[in-house]
């Protein structure tokens, strides 16, 4: 427990996901996505939670999952939201359940990835370039003091990447 764990931080559309499911298998672990995990267990989207009840509540939702996570993680690739680093508790939970690795990715890469994708509350109306820019500037500070490793994704192939985390974990 712990020590196998690899946990995966970052902005929205860095990758996490599908970097993390090919990450488990190569490894042969097993993969896990909280927000996946939090949308089954309450039965609506991300952005329905959002919506009637608010940030705060989901932001609830991820701690809670992370406390009832804490013990039972083994050989585990942990994808989480990118909001869940925020919270310092969090960071604390995630540092006990195994090594953070923080998918760095710019702005520009950010944006071009997210560009048509309405499943995200926190970017939704307005100007997306503004959207990413106001909490990537927030959020990345958070991101690299929480991580254990920082891994720069542009410009690399989910490959690439895969085998960077497998090289220096």
């Amino acid at each position: 427990m712990g020590a196998d764990n690899i946990i995966l931080i970052g902005f929205m559309g860095s990758g996490k996901s599908v970097i993390g499911r090919r990450l488990a298998k190569q490894m042969k672990y097993r993969f896990m996505d909280t927000d996946k995990i939090i949308v089954d267990k309450e039965g609506m989207e991300i952005q329905e939670i959002f919506k009637k009840y608010g940030e705060e509540r989901f932001r609830d939702l991820e701690s809670s999952l992370l406390l009832s996570m804490i013990d039972n993680l083994d050989r585990t690739v942990l994808s989480t939201g990118g909001g869940m680093p925020v919270r310092e508790s969090n960071v604390k939970l995630l540092h006990a359940m195994g090594k953070i690795i923080y998918l760095r990715s710019s702005q520009n890469a950010i944006v071009n990835r997210l560009s048509g994708d309405t499943t995200r509350p926190l970017l939704e109306g307005g100007n997306l370039e503004e959207k990413v820019e106001k909490l990537l500037h927030a959020r990345a500070p958070i991101y690299e003091k929480a991580a254990d490793i920082i891994i720069d994704t542009d410009g690399k192939s989910i490959d690439d990447i895969v085998k960077e985390i497998i090289i220096i974990t």
